[in-house]
């Protein structure tokens, strides 16, 4: 049995129909023909109405449909689902966002490096925190576009640098650097590939905080961190991801 679907978006539509089955009865004369007509549904703002709020520690992240279901209290990040991973629905972000509010109301933080930064929410929520400067950057240029646009959504333009860079190859490291705080929400290898580079990056006394990490490759993570000086702190489990927090307090 096969079935084929056609989807036309054309004025003579009923001419194309009519001559398609005229074509099909030839080859399969018994064969059904079925037309109907689709309404016109806006299939994005259909996909938003299924991405309900994140709430972790005192963030809430949302899209611009659930401006309203903030509550009095809440840290708001208003992030629309788009080309950039990170609309706080994921266990990594969750994570992060736990740890992040944890590091910043007991350490000393000026300076926060978000590596990776996808949709920019990290770098949100550590600029909604506390007036730090923040650098992130991210490998993929349309991630950095939809970033910048994320910051100024959330009004804090002017605390957040964005730079397109892959891995820590820019300037940009050294002109804002040493780092408070280091945020790296991306995949295990390219994680402990960086682990030496990563931990030069960190001010005395500084924090890391590390997601992207399947629960089976936490192991691997922590000894390629601790064999670059850096001590386990604690680990988030999260839907089989951990998000990892070290320092280098030792």
């Amino acid at each position: 049995i096969w079935e084929a679907s056609v989807y036309m978006f054309r004025e003579d539509e009923a001419e194309i129909h009519g001559r398609f089955a005229a074509l099909l009865a030839e080859a399969f004369p018994d064969a059904p023909i079925e037309r109907e007509e689709l309404p016109d549904i806006d299939w994005i703002a259909k996909s938003l109405e299924g991405l309900k709020p994140v709430r972790a520690a005192r963030f809430v992240v949302h899209g611009s449909h659930d401006r309203g279901k903030v509550r009095a209290g809440e840290i708001a990040i208003e992030i629309d689902a788009g080309q950039a991973f990170g609309t706080g629905h994921h266990g990594t972000t969750a994570g992060c966002l736990e740890v992040i509010s944890d590091v910043m109301r007991t350490r000393k933080v000026k300076r926060v490096l978000d590596l990776g930064t996808g949709s920019g929410v990290l770098a949100i929520a550590a600029r909604k925190l506390a007036p730090v400067t923040v650098l992130a950057t991210d490998i993929d240029p349309i991630a950095t576009r939809v970033a910048r646009e994320n910051v100024r959504l959330n009004g804090i333009a002017s605390g957040v640098a964005l730079e397109t860079a892959p891995g820590f190859h820019s300037t940009a490291f050294g002109r804002h650097g040493p780092f408070d705080l280091i945020i790296a929400n991306i995949l295990a290898r390219p994680l402990m590939r960086m682990a030496p580079q990563l931990a030069a990056q960190l001010a005395p006394q500084g924090d890391v905080i590390l997601s992207g990490i399947l629960a089976s490759q936490r192991w691997k993570v922590l000894a390629a961190y601790n064999g670059a000086g850096l001590r386990h702190v604690r680990t988030i489990w999260r839907e089989g991801w951990v998000t990892i927090h070290l320092d280098n307090r030792r």
